[in-house]
Order: structure tokens, then sequence, then C-alpha cells
């Protein structure tokens, strides 16, 4: 049998494999799945997450700083756009 433990908080503390059917006191044989902080539920038996949106959002991956290559492509066509747009101004 697959278990969970949790603390004296309800708070996940990993996980074993056991031979016999009867459950330690602090576990569980309900899977916690997708939580960043699981707390168990006993009344309810269920997890449910703990952890706060910002420790969540703390966690994500930030998104890459652009190389300097795009940066100067980016520039360039800014120019060209500039460039292009003076260009027809004068021609006017």
């Amino acid at each position: 049998m697959h278990i969970y433990y949790y603390d004296e908080n309800f708070k996940y503390q990993g996980e074993d494999v056991i031979d016999f059917d009867e459950l330690p006191e602090n576990a569980t044989d309900v899977r916690p799945e997708g939580l960043y902080l699981p707390e168990y539920d006993a009344d309810k038996r269920e997890w449910f997450e703990s952890a706060s949106k910002e420790y969540i959002e703390s966690l994500q991956p930030k998104p890459p700083l652009p190389n300097d290559i795009t940066t100067l492509k980016k520039q360039v066509a800014l120019l060209t756009l500039q460039v292009t747009q003076m260009q027809r101004g004068e021609s006017s």
C-alpha cells in the first residue's frame, strides 16, 4: 500500500510503500497531487494547497532575458521604420 505522511500540523512529510493494510497514525492513502505545499484535512480526507500565491509565483521560472542578437534585430527594425517614415515625409 502506498501511504503519504503528514506532521502534527498536517503538512506533507513524504511517502512510503508498506506491506500491511493498517495506516500509521500520521499517514493517509490519499495521494496529494499537483500541490506545492500540501496540507491534509483528516475530516474531509483530502489534501489542499497551503502555499500562498506569492510563494507559488516565486517558484515559477523567470522569462529569459533577450540575447544581444535579438536586441540588435529589434533596434535595426525600429531604426529602419524611422528612416522609412522620414523618407516618406521628405518626398511629400
